[in-house]
Parts: C-alpha cells; structure tokens; sequence
C-alpha cells in the first residue's frame, strides 16, 4: 500500500509537471509566432525588392512569347553583374515619350542590339541584321491565324546603337511600340532606344497560367552575331 501510494503521488505529479511544461511550450509558439511573422514578411520584402519580382502581361506586344495575362518572373539581380544581352527579355522602366498612358510605367521587349551594334532592316529575305548577322526570327515572331509569319520590321532602319543604350523590339512587331517604331517616327536613335540604367531586369520564366509555365530562353540565333 505504501509503495502503490507513493508511486500514484509520483505519477501525479510528474502529470502536473507534463502539462506545466505543455503549457510553457504553447505559451512560447504564441509568443514567437509574431516574430516569425514579421521575419517571413521581412525576407518575402527583400526577395521582391532585390532578387525576384513578377510582372503581368496586359498587352499583345510579345504574342506569342507571352500572351496576355501571363505572369513571368523577373531577375532583378543578374543585371548589377553584368549588362544585358542580345535576346534576353527584359522588363524595364520606359521613356516617358513612349507612354500611351502615364500609368503605363513597365515594359517588356525583346533586346535586339546592344550599345555599339549596328541595327538594319530589312535584308533581300526580309531579315533584321545585327553587325552584318542576319537573325533567324522564326521561333519568337508572331504567327497570324493563318499560319503566316508577321515580317521583321514595316518599315526600313540602318541604325548604329549609341553608347550604354538598347536596342528593344517586341515579337508581335505590328503590335509593339519600340525601338523600331520610335526610330521610324523621329529617325533619333537617343529616342529610339533606352539606357541600360532603365532596366529592371531579365524575364527568365512564366509562372502562370499553369498551361503557360516554361523557361524563357535566348534564341540561339544571337550565339552568332559578331561584335561591332
């Protein structure tokens, strides 16, 4: 009796301790969860600032590479290291001449040429050139829905990019107030292309819709375009 007794007084209060201890532990989570609110929010802030952001589509621009209502990921680190390059898709801060509407403050386009290159359209085939390398444009240029390919430019341009500038083209080109239709209104190269220090950074991806995820890649047709 003596032993069933101090063993019952024992488990009794080894429960008490168990559920002091229980208590505590709810205690504590309760009390760090804001901080482990504030720490999420703190890295998600930073991840958008510095590192990733996304950008939605609201145009035909760049149909079909992107389509409206896609949503794309955009780098905004790669560009501190180095500068962008021929083919990558870019988000950037436009010129205030190019806007239709005030709002419209981010863009999307495809670089085409890059500070020093000399742009030209159209070859006897109907193909820009960059330093002499005529640019396969069938994989990214806009199909009609007859099947037709969209041609390179509507008009003619022998452009040589100034200095720390781009050269940026949209792939549905009808479509895409850029350099080539800023060039052909006001023959200004300045005008016609955007500095380097605009750009926001490199669309590498669409996210969503979920049909519409994959990798945005250079076309291998600017591996061989020469220097200027």
């Amino acid at each position: 009796m003596i032993v069933t007794s101090y063993a019952a007084r024992v488990t009794e209060t080894h429960g008490r301790r168990r559920g002091a201890h229980a208590s505590r532990q709810r205690g504590s989570v309760w009390r760090e969860l804001p901080v482990l609110i504030v720490i999420a929010v703190l890295v998600a802030v930073t991840i958008r600032v510095f590192v990733l952001q996304t950008f939605w589509i609201p145009s035909g621009s760049m149909e079909h590479t992107l389509d409206v209502n896609d949503r794309v990921l955009v780098n905004k680190v790669s560009y501190d290291f180095r500068a962008p390059h021929r083919g990558e898709i870019i988000v950037f801060r436009s010129p205030v001449s190019w806007r239709t509407d005030p709002a419209e403050k981010d863009f999307i386009k495809r670089v085409i040429a890059v500070g020093g290159d000399r742009v030209s359209c159209c070859d006897r085939a109907g193909r820009i050139t960059v330093n002499g390398h005529e640019l396969n444009e069938t994989p990214y240029l806009y199909r009609n829905p007859d099947g037709s390919q969209e041609p390179a430019s509507d008009g003619r341009f022998d452009v040589r990019v100034p200095a720390g500038r781009l050269w940026v083209m949209g792939d549905h080109r009808l479509q895409s107030g850029d350099s080539r239709e800023h060039y052909l209104r006001t023959r200004d190269p300045v005008e016609a292309t955007i500095p380097d220090r605009s750009v926001i950074g490199d669309a590498f991806a669409i996210y969503w819709p979920l049909g519409r995820v994959r990798a945005l890649g250079v076309p291998t047709t600017f591996d061989r375009v020469p220097d200027p």
